[in-house]
Parts: C-alpha cells; structure tokens; sequence
C-alpha cells in the first residue's frame, strides 16, 4: 500500500510544525563553564547551610568552621558591619526662600 505524495508532505509540515513549536516553549539551557558551574553549586551550597543555620541557630564559630579561612573572615567582617552600619538619612526638603 503506498500513500499519496500530498499525505506524506502535510504530514512532513505538520512534523516540522510541531517540532518549531516544541525549539521556541522551550529555549535551549546555557552551556556553562566549569568554573561557572562550580561558582553556583558553591552559591546552592552557602545558600543551603545559611538556611540550616538559622533553622538549627548554629553560633558564629560553627559558621567560621564551615567556610573557607578566608570566607570566615569575610563573613565575620560582614556580620561586624552590620552591626555598625548606620541607617541612611533622607534628604533633607530644600527650605523655600
């Protein structure tokens, strides 16, 4: 049994049709990098121990112990300027003369 040439060429359009509409719901991913990829697994990684640490109110030393020397410096100095910071004035009105 054969088909028509007509048959087979709509349903070679209505195949690419589908297959165009299929490319623009859904867009291909990034590639990334290694170093971007590992950039954002640390960030999934600091994310999910800063939530732990809140639920479970871990103390500072626990946080330095977690983190890199160096990011456990950074994130004391963080915490130290916080606790410095002092709230932003707003403008002052022009006065009108």
């Amino acid at each position: 049994m054969t088909l028509p040439k007509d048959a087979f060429r709509r349903f070679q359009e209505e195949l690419a049709a589908l297959e165009k509409q299929i490319e623009h719901r859904t867009p291909p991913p990034k590639k990334q990098t290694a170093k971007q990829a590992a950039l954002s697994a640390m960030e999934k990684a600091r994310e999910e121990f800063l939530t732990l640490r809140e639920r479970y109110k871990l103390s500072v030393a626990d946080v330095v112990a977690f983190f890199p020397e160096e990011e456990g410096i950074a994130y004391l100095q963080a915490l130290i300027a916080q606790a410095q910071a002092k709230p932003r004035r707003g403008r002052k009105p022009k006065a009108d003369t």
